[in-house]
């Protein structure tokens, strides 16, 4: 058999007497080179809590703009005059889906009375209010659709109309941006 040469790595490590190319740093300047880097750990924290407190600001002032109808401060997705047309419209007529909450409390009870009659009322009335709840999203959405092709035809209206249904299945005083229009008022 033939001497086989060693098998190496093809990872060779230092040997541990070999120069490093650098001198050791003198004790003085080590510890210097420490509080520079604990300087800029702290300064990293710092600027990581004026940061927060930036974005715990600016939300306050969406906050606030929600509550008060801002429009320089309101998010991106309540900007613009297509979305307060949207909004406009949805807050100025009474909607079936914003009752929605209080009637199926109402129908809850009902169907938890051990009484047949009541409970087959207050399966009927699941379906009569799901049924006037689509209906009434239909021609709301068609609707506001012309109204807002009537009003801005050169602008982006995409969404416009999903948004102001979903503000539609909100109780008016929970909604956000809050209304700005009285109900039976033209947007």
């Amino acid at each position: 058999m033939a001497d086989k040469a060693p098998l190496t790595d093809s990872k060779q490590t230092r040997d541990p007497q070999a120069p490093k190319g650098r001198p050791t740093p003198k004790r003085s300047e080590a510890q210097s080179q420490r509080r520079s880097v604990a300087n800029t750990s702290s300064s990293r924290k710092d600027a990581a809590k004026r940061q927060r407190e930036e974005r715990r600001a600016q939300l306050e002032r969406q906050r606030q703009a929600l509550a008060g109808g801002d429009e320089r401060f309101l998010p991106v997705r309540d900007k613009g005059p297509v979305r307060k047309f949207a909004r406009d419209t949805i807050d100025s007529r009474f909607n079936v889906a914003e009752f929605f909450l209080p009637m199926a409390v109402v129908i809850l009870v009902l169907s938890m009375v051990r009484v047949g009659s009541l409970q087959t009322i207050a399966l009927l009335l699941w379906l009569v209010v799901i049924v006037l709840i689509v209906l009434d999203s239909l021609f709301t959405g068609l609707r506001l659709k012309k109204r807002l092709a009537e009003r801005f035809p050169d602008q982006n209206r995409r969404g416009a109309v999903a948004y102001a249904l979903m503000r539609s299945l909100q109780m008016r005083r929970l909604r956000l941006p809050k209304p700005q229009v009285k109900r039976g008022e033209r947007p």
